[in-house]
């Protein structure tokens, strides 16, 4: 029997390039996100790509997917974004009750929810997406940073609480990614003020190297584990360091 993966976010960038990769590699990949129609559109477009319509911060849509899983070998949990690079002393306490429900509990509730399928395959994989972010702070970035600082904590407290467990725990921290809509949200729309983190930078990273990174992680002999595998494009040497070339 295929094996079956499921990521969320998986409508745009990081998760979208996932779930093709994860198809190509033979799984059945099942899509989740709240824009159903680009899921529709992936699915159409990409064979072992199912669609399904998931809203990480709601547990009833997390039950009604788990539910409807005869198996899960795989868990890629993508769903999060940013939102504002206001001070924390300024920060609007509605975008950290989003980050927060949406990187942190959103995992949780999936975490929970496919667990015991995860259990049962003998050799499950859960991969957290987490950020350099959840590593290292920086100014603007409060509520982000905090919730990808949980989000790692969580991933650490999960592998010491499923060691002798047949589940691998992986977390992947990507630095400077350009994907679709991350900067845009988190600047609230404003594109010409998105377009400048990335002004002057030789080749940022991409969603597909992030999904290429997260493939590699996947498919490893089933005891070997990456506990954390932290991707940067080679212009970025640090969260404060980054090479940019002038116009």
């Amino acid at each position: 029997m295929k094996r079956t993966a499921v990521v969320t976010g998986a409508s745009s960038g990081i998760g979208e390039a996932t779930a093709r990769r994860l198809a190509a590699e033979g799984y059945d990949v099942v899509a989740g996100a709240r824009r159903r129609d680009r899921l529709d559109e992936l699915a159409a477009e990409t064979p072992g790509i199912r669609a399904v319509t998931l809203d990480v911060t709601s547990q009833e849509s997390v039950d009604a997917l788990a539910a409807s899983l005869d198996r899960c070998d795989v868990l890629v949990n993508n769903a999060g974004g940013a939102l504002g690079l206001e001070p924390v002393a300024g920060g609007r306490l509605d975008d950290w009750q989003r980050m927060y429900d949406t990187n942190v509990l959103g995992s949780l509730r999936l975490t929970q929810a496919l667990l015991p399928k995860l259990v049962d395959s003998g050799d499950g994989v859960l991969v957290m997406l987490t950020s350099t972010a959840g590593l290292v702070s920086y100014e603007g970035g409060g509520g982000y940073c905090a919730a990808k600082h949980a989000q790692t904590s969580m991933t650490e407290t999960l592998r010491l609480e499923l060691v002798g467990q047949p589940v691998r725990v992986v977390e992947i921290a990507p630095g400077m990614v350009k994907s679709e809509g991350f900067a845009v949200t988190r600047f609230r729309g404003d594109e010409a003020a998105a377009a400048k983190v990335y002004e002057g930078v030789p080749d940022p990273l991409s969603a597909d190297d992030v999904a290429d990174a997260i493939a590699w992680c996947v498919t490893r002999p089933a005891h070997v584990n990456v506990d954390r595998l932290v991707i940067r494009p080679r212009a970025q040497a640090a969260q404060h360091k980054v090479h940019r070339v002038s116009g």
